[in-house]
């Protein structure tokens, strides 16, 4: 009685997984799918500064003190710096060969320092003071993490309101009284857009107690709207 109970159990529910299954397999008809998008133009409000120290020596040791001395000479200078992030960046060295390349005549080793700030005029400042004793490697401008949520958010009502628009567009083609969304994906990507002032910028960044000019640019924000709607006669 026991066995003949179990069979039936297991019989009873093959038999709701295999309906579960076909209902699922069931094709859908009327389905279209849709792409939009929404973008804006956001200014970069991020700056970004690599300093570099780098020195050559045949003692190793030596030669990590003097690039050490000053890297923490610089650092303890950019700290005092009121809005300025600092860390330290990427780290090595390398051997000199001598002429033939075949035996090593000394060391060369290079340190990096990287700022970063939302308030340009400060860091281009800082930047001037310690290119006295280190080396611009390079600057760079982005959007800061909070505007770039704040811009995302507000670009995600743009692209839902213009993936609706386009859902009512092919409803009304379609003769269709209804739809309903079965499914919609959204992503976020952005496009840097060309700026022509960067030379200057550098050129003015590294004479002493002056301002550079900076013009940071814009990147291109956007949002799309991905998915698909069933149309209802």
């Amino acid at each position: 009685m026991i066995r003949t109970l179990g069979l039936c159990a297991l019989f009873s529910t093959t038999a709701l997984l295999s309906a579960g299954a076909l209902a699922d397999a069931t094709p859908r008809y009327n389905q279209v799918s849709l792409h939009a998008e929404a973008s804006r133009e956001v200014a970069r409000d991020l700056m970004s500064v690599t300093l570099y120290s780098e020195a050559e020596d045949k003692d190793p040791a030596r030669l990590a003190e003097t690039v050490t001395a000053s890297l923490n000479e610089a650092l303890a200078k950019a700290r005092q710096a009121k809005g300025v992030s600092v860390r330290q960046g990427s780290r090595n060295s390398s051997p000199v060969y001598d002429e033939k390349g075949q035996g090593i005549t000394g060391w060369r080793e290079r340190g990096e320092l990287r700022l970063e700030s939302q308030d340009f005029a400060a860091l281009a400042r800082l930047t001037g003071e310690l290119q006295q004793s280190l080396k611009l490697g390079g600057m760079d401008f982005s959007i800061a993490t909070a505007t770039r949520q704040q811009s995302e958010d507000a670009l995600i009502k743009d692209a839902i309101a213009a993936f609706k628009a386009r859902a009512d567009i092919a409803r009304q083609a379609m003769g269709a009284k209804g739809y309903k969304v079965v499914n919609l994906t959204l992503n976020s990507n952005s496009v840097p857009q060309p700026y022509l002032r960067a030379p200057m910028m550098m050129k003015a960044a590294r004479a002493e107690a002056v301002t550079a000019d900076v013009e940071a640019g814009t990147t291109e924000v956007t949002v799309s709207a991905d998915g698909t709607i069933e149309l209802q006669d």
